[in-house]
């Protein structure tokens, strides 16, 4: 009998990613990760990227509206 092998190689760089995974990771709401990936998929560098900026965006705006 043969044991079957698990490995834990990374994902291709073009294999897109689950928007609901995408969105755990990043902590977005999924229809943020479905645009993010939409807009920059399938690669998954564009994709982690773009998501690191609009989330900094989003911190950035959360704050400026806490000042008025």
């Amino acid at each position: 009998m043969t044991k079957a092998r698990i490995t834990s190689a990374a994902p291709a760089e073009n294999e897109p990613y689950d928007a609901a995974v995408f969105a755990r990771k990043y902590g977005m709401s999924r229809k943020a990760a479905e645009v993010v990936l939409s807009a920059n998929g399938p690669s998954r560098t564009a994709c982690d990227a773009a998501a690191r900026s609009f989330m900094e965006a989003v911190a950035r705006r959360a704050k400026s509206s806490h000042k008025h």
